[in-house]
């Protein structure tokens, strides 16, 4: 197994965004890995639903909603022994996942994985280029298992045990 000392966890305050948290909570606590956390907002399908009328102040509503995102997934983590830096950015996904990916040179990047719509959310970027050949690492994919309802997620995600061995 390749050993992931940087990993990159991408999330969105989803019921597939909180499972590829857990699921890279307990990579890092395990390998000890410096973790970092990213929450991107993708203003293009909003300001397209709005005819482009969005006003700065639903801008801003889309901008604190992501920070309270981001600041949620860095505080479970540091509540179960996992510090955590947080990144947040403007503009689509794919585009921000692989820039931060390269910039802080991480080993493994976490995404979710939602089946009803395909890998298409994470892995095809502007001009349908893949996130996996946009970044120079790994890639977990993490995926709930077939049948687990978002209620079963969400206790999973509050109840997830912290690691007595991880230390900071």
């Amino acid at each position: 197994m390749a050993s992931y000392r940087k990993i990159l966890l991408c999330y969105d305050g989803s019921r597939e965004g909180r499972k590829a948290l857990r699921d890279g909570a307990n990579l890092a606590l395990d390998l000890k890995a410096e973790t970092h956390v990213l929450a991107v907002v993708d203003m293009r399908s909003s300001i397209a639903q709005s005819a482009g009328l969005l006003t700065d102040m639903a801008c801003g509503r889309f901008e604190d909603a992501a920070r309270d995102i981001l600041r949620e997934g860095v505080e479970w983590l540091t509540e179960r022994g996992v510090p955590a830096q947080g990144h947040f950015a403007f503009g689509h996904p794919i585009d921000e996942i692989a820039g931060l990916a390269q910039s802080l040179q991480v080993d493994l990047v976490v995404v979710g994985h939602r089946c009803r719509t395909g890998l298409a959310r994470w892995w095809m970027g502007a001009g349908n280029t893949p996130l996996m050949d946009r970044v120079s690492c790994s890639i977990l994919v993490a995926v709930s298992p077939t049948g687990t309802s978002a209620e079963q997620e969400d206790a999973a995600h509050a109840a997830m045990p912290a690691k007595a061995e991880a230390s900071v």
